[in-house]
């Protein structure tokens, strides 16, 4: 009989994360979703009136779509415990979790702040939502890993983690806080290979680049950072669905910084992108 193969994505109700899932689930993978949109036309903007399009009800119907089974887990980067539970439910639903893509984010006040204006709540709350959830996550999860004999883990990270801004916030610029956690989540992956790569853990930070997302066009902002090269979030899904399948990728990529747009690009593995 042939094992089940099963992805666990969080942040997947819309953007990277949904691209991620459904990518998965066409290369196979059961996937459960966690977000904290359950259902799409719900979520608003930081003003509690722009909506945003995304639910994970969307999501699991283009998994179901590519054939695979998807499951919905509400879960909030804020709330450590409804983050391992949302572990619990995945493992107690499909029995396993061979593919852990840590891509939520926290995405509330304090992002776009300047060095004057980032004070400790903001910052506290931008790395407990970047790093520390997604840090306890991996922790939680590990041993289970392990006793199964490994699994893959992908951390999406961002280039704001060690690249200048070419300008200031709102001229392609971005805030200190949010550039410092995705800098100390960057550290996780070959931290992880060196200390578990023998034991079958496989770890990847993924770089997906200037993404044109559903957030980015509510926010009007999908033009801001025009100096970057920009692409859709399927080009970024497809990129995770080669790592975790080509078995040769872990030789030159586990512990890295991958570009996943430059992989799609040169590996035609979005058909129709780039134009």
């Amino acid at each position: 009989m042939k094992k089940r193969k099963v992805a666990f994505v969080t942040g997947a109700s819309r953007g990277i994360g949904k691209a991620c899932a459904v990518s998965l689930a066409q290369a196979g993978y059961d996937v459960a979703v966690s977000a904290r949109t359950m259902t799409d036309g719900t979520a608003r903007l930081d003003d509690g009136i722009t909506p945003v399009p995304g639910g994970l009800d969307t999501t699991v119907e283009k998994i179901v779509e590519a054939g695979r089974e998807g499951h919905p887990i509400q879960m909030d980067l804020l709330d450590r415990q409804s983050v391992l539970d949302a572990a619990d439910e995945a493992i107690e639903h499909f029995g396993r979790i061979d593919v852990l893509v840590n891509n939520a984010i926290y995405q509330g006040p304090g992002a776009m702040l300047t060095i004057e204006d980032l004070d400790d709540a903001y910052l506290n709350q931008l790395f407990e939502g970047n790093v520390f959830a997604q840090l306890g996550l991996i922790r939680y999860l590990l041993p289970t890993f392990i006793d199964q004999g490994g699994a893959t883990i992908v951390n999406m990270i961002s280039a704001t983690a060690f690249t200048t801004p070419p300008g200031k916030i709102g001229s392609g610029g971005w805030g200190v806080g949010y550039a410092m956690s995705k800098s100390a989540f960057e550290r996780v992956a070959p931290l992880l290979m060196v200390e578990h790569g023998e034991e079958g853990i496989i770890a990847y930070n993924i770089d997906p680049g200037h993404v044109i997302t559903e957030r980015q066009v509510a926010k009007r902002k999908e033009k801001e950072y025009i100096a970057f090269p920009s692409a859709p979030p399927e080009a970024i899904g497809a990129a995770v669905a080669w790592l975790v399948e080509d078995p040769l990728a872990p030789e030159g990529y586990a512990g890295t910084i991958v570009n996943a747009q430059r992989e799609t690009k040169r590996r035609g593995l979005l058909p129709g992108w780039p134009e």
